[in-house]
């Protein structure tokens, strides 16, 4: 994965998401180590403090879980935490946007409804 080094979403919260892809995609299971700081800056390139940023937001989250002295690890509920958050944040607001783009445009409801449908069937078919 590149970062975006020239958007407007921080570094730290780049590393915290791609790190919450890899867990969701199995790359990370529970109660096992993850990339220490350092690894992520070799990585990415990037400065260790900014890596130690987006690791210590998912353990502020319950993400991730430190031993001291031995590293950062997933915790075994870590992919439900990952999930919950993503529904309740993430697709919860690009739902409301959607929402009031469809009311600027005047669709209704139902021709929303079939607008997903449409696309759901169409990246099933990919």
């Amino acid at each position: 994965m590149a970062l975006n080094l020239d958007g407007t979403k921080p570094i730290y919260l780049q590393i915290s998401e791609w790190l919450e892809n890899e867990i969701l995609n199995g790359n990370f299971e529970s109660d096992q180590k993850i990339y220490s700081q350092y690894q992520l800056a070799d990585l990415f390139n990037i400065n260790p403090a900014t890596a130690a940023k987006g690791l210590n937001l998912l353990a502020d989250e319950q993400i991730l879980y430190k031993k001291r002295g031995l590293g950062m690890f997933v915790r075994h509920d870590a992919k439900a935490i990952i999930v919950n958050k993503r529904k309740n944040q993430t697709l919860k607001r690009l739902v409301q946007e959607i929402v009031q783009e469809a009311e600027r445009l005047n669709v209704s409801k139902q021709e929303l409804i079939e607008m997903i449908k449409t696309a759901n069937t169409e990246e099933e078919r990919q």
